[in-house]
């Protein structure tokens, strides 16, 4: 027995306890670089974007992760930002806020999106005019990426950040000098509740993140059927 296991009783609950902690970290993640995915589907399909898929890096990590679906999260705000752009400077002030009028039905939002983007692509489908209008009606997507690029710079910042994505497989103590890094085994009670810290709000904010995504998938999945 490791001489910091009996000065520290709890160590070997902790221990499991962390290795935990990091695999629901990563399945987080994988889940969240798979909504991103299918949202870039979506805006690369319907909407003309040239947006280049995510995948999680096994040789990278966790903080090379995390700024890599930044990085995509951020293209992304940038192209609902520029369907904006283009409904503002195509349509008089009328119809622009007509789009965000929450009284305005729908299909009227549709129609006018579909006219401005036949202006630009030289014809569009009523998907790529919903899409449109869902991605900017939504407040809610909007929100929940902002919230969650947060998150993730903030565990890329922290000691969380620097751990290879691959330990898992790995021994016991392989694993946790991976995680605890220069960090002493006493500590290890400091490092779960930097964990659970950070997963706690990474997963709060990963739920609503692929919600709003879900929204916006399944009603394409609905009107291609």
């Amino acid at each position: 027995m490791a001489l910091s296991d009996l000065l520290y009783p709890d160590n070997p609950k902790r221990k499991q306890e962390l290795i935990h902690l990091h695999q629901e970290l990563l399945d987080c993640m994988s889940t969240n670089f798979h909504a991103t995915n299918e949202l870039v589907g979506v805006l690369n399909e319907h909407l003309g974007c040239t947006i280049t898929p995510i995948e999680m890096r096994e040789s990278s990590t966790v903080k090379e992760n995390c700024e890599n679906i930044i990085q995509v999260m951020s293209e992304i705000q940038h192209q609902v930002q520029k369907i904006d752009s283009d409904m503002k400077d195509k349509l008089e002030p009328v119809l622009y806020q007509k789009l965000y009028d929450i009284k305005e039905p729908e299909l009227e939002k549709i129609a006018i999106a579909q006219r401005v983007f036949s202006i630009i692509f030289g014809e569009a489908t009523s998907t790529a005019a919903m899409v449109a209008i869902k991605l900017l009606g939504s407040n809610h997507l909007t929100l929940t990426v902002s919230k969650l690029m947060g998150v993730l710079a903030q565990i890329g910042a922290s000691v969380l950040g620097g751990v290879s994505i691959t330990i898992i497989g790995l021994g016991l103590e392989m694993i946790l000098h991976a995680i605890l890094g220069a960090v002493e085994r006493s500590q290890l009670l400091t490092a779960v509740r930097s964990y659970e810290k950070h997963l706690a709000e990474f997963k709060a904010a990963s739920e609503k993140y692929q919600r709003a995504i879900h929204e916006v998938t399944s009603l394409v999945r609905q009107q291609v059927q």
